[in-house]
């Protein structure tokens, strides 16, 4: 069931994605990204505090999170859902990126606040800075 999930899910992502002109590297956990700037050298890692500004969102366009106002949100990378765990080590500070995540990488089969069970997650991320 949760491989039948995750089929389902990279249809979804790979028909946004073609839907929408854009053009993404799929990592091998099975997440898409779009790296916008790379940043700098260094990279987070799941030790690492990370301060963001974001906007996450669903398929449909629906926003369920987001920084605003640039304030920024500050979190320990390894608290976060496992796409960003992934996906936010790519760049650096100072960096930009979009991310896909299939849900399994996501809140997976519950619903968790304006987040459908078994939705796919897409984020603009910047990553400000990290410790």
């Amino acid at each position: 069931k949760l491989q039948e999930q995750f089929g389902k899910d990279t249809v979804v992502i790979e028909k946004y994605l073609a839907d929408s002109s854009l053009t993404a590297v799929k990592d091998s956990s099975g997440i898409y990204y779009i790296i916008e700037a790379a940043g700098e050298d260094l990279h987070p890692d799941d030790n690492s505090v990370i301060t963001v500004l974001y906007k996450g969102y669903l398929v449909d366009g629906t926003i369920f999170s987001q920084t605003y106002d640039s304030v920024a949100y500050t979190a320990n990378l390894r608290g976060l859902i496992p796409g960003w765990r992934i996906g936010l080590p790519k760049i650096g500070a100072g960096g930009k990126m979009k991310l896909f995540v299939p849900s399994y990488y996501g809140y997976g089969d519950v619903d968790w606040g304006k987040v459908p069970a078994n939705s796919v997650l897409f984020f603009d991320i910047e990553l400000l800075s990290f410790y």
